[in-house]
């Protein structure tokens, strides 16, 4: 029972976490929100940021309304996480605190990765696919920035773009870091 729990949280927060996280990445990497995805992303987060934004002010160019909520959640996460058996123990709240802020900021990371795994590996589908799919354009601005120095050093062969895949492996390896 205690793993269908965790294993239902983790999927409930983690899928508000990413929708967070990428309106926090859209924005910071000037990906379109008028097409149907970034509405999507949008309407879903909306609730959270909006009143955020009265709050919270953007520092430089990043939404720190989009970003609190998604660690907010991971802290969330956390928590519920230490309230199942069996428990850690703590011997004071500030150590406690501390942890929890710790693994928040973990999962935050890792969520990080996670989204830009399956936006990676979405992308490379959809060039086989569907290339022209209204999900194309918004992938290639979010991706490639990370793509182009990679693609500086391993340019493509034969007409194949290794650039994703050697990204993959190396996202991979940090997720099994943490």
């Amino acid at each position: 029972m205690t793993r269908a729990a965790l294993f239902l949280l983790e999927a409930v927060f983690g899928f508000f976490t990413i929708l967070f996280l990428l309106r926090f990445f859209m924005q910071i990497l000037r990906v379109s929100f008028l097409g149907p995805f970034g509405q999507f992303v949008v309407k879903l987060t909306h609730w959270a940021v909006r009143p955020l934004r009265r709050i919270i002010p953007s520092w430089r160019s990043l939404d720190l309304a989009s970003l609190l909520p998604a660690y907010l959640l991971q802290l969330a996460l956390a928590f519920l996480i230490y309230l199942l058996p069996p428990r850690l123990m703590f011997t004071d709240d500030a150590h406690l605190a501390l942890f929890m802020a710790w693994l928040a900021l973990l999962g935050l990371f890792r969520q990080t990765l996670h989204l830009f795994f399956f936006a990676l590996l979405l992308q490379a589908l959809l060039s086989w696919i569907n290339p022209h799919s209204p999900l194309a354009g918004p992938l290639h601005q979010f991706t490639r920035p990370f793509l182009d120095p990679i693609r500086r050093v391993l340019p493509p062969i034969a007409g194949i773009d290794l650039s994703p895949l050697v990204l993959i492996v190396l996202i991979q390896a940090l997720l099994m870091l943490l």
